[in-house]
């Protein structure tokens, strides 16, 4: 499981604590790597200011059918060939922003990468990081409690509309 965090994201705790809070991005890290420890998960957690390494990553998460969860921060709002590169994931994908990106500037409204998430998680602080976590554990079938194998890209809430 891979958790991508985009620009400036390297700078939490620094940045705007008003606005994307006080924890750091390396305390994120681990409480995400210890989260999901917990839920059976190998967690990876990078981020990255070079939208080039982000494509990277992203085209390797779908070659090797990786659940991933992306903080696209500002390219969110800016990258088409980001928004391109989310498309051809094979496995689950929840965007999460830590503030409320439709609570906040106009030009923040809008996310290119939203249209083909899975998911989406808005508002949340740090917290948004654990839910999607916790969804991607239930609908990949690797919680400890879940049992048996969910298919790829099932829903925990049982099959989809078109099943």
């Amino acid at each position: 499981m891979l958790v991508l965090n985009g620009p400036n994201l390297g700078r939490l705790g620094l940045r705007e604590p008003a606005v994307y809070g006080s924890t750091t991005h390396a305390e994120l890290a681990e409480d995400l790597r210890e989260l999901g420890s917990s839920l059976g998960l190998e967690v990876e957690v990078r981020q990255t200011d070079a939208e080039h390494e982000m494509l990277a990553w992203l085209h390797d998460a779908a070659d090797d059918g990786v659940p991933v969860v992306l903080n696209p921060a500002a390219w969110s709002h800016t990258s088409v060939a980001l928004r391109d590169a989310c498309a051809m994931l094979t496995a689950p994908l929840v965007e999460v922003h830590l503030s409320n990106i439709h609570a906040r500037e106009a030009f923040r409204h809008h996310s290119h990468v939203s249209a083909v998430a899975t998911g989406v998680v808005a508002g949340l602080g740090p917290g948004g990081y654990r839910a999607a976590l916790r969804w991607l554990a239930e609908a990949t079938g690797t919680t400890p409690a879940q049992g048996a194998a969910a298919a790829p890209g099932a829903s925990p809430d049982g099959p989809a509309a078109d099943e």
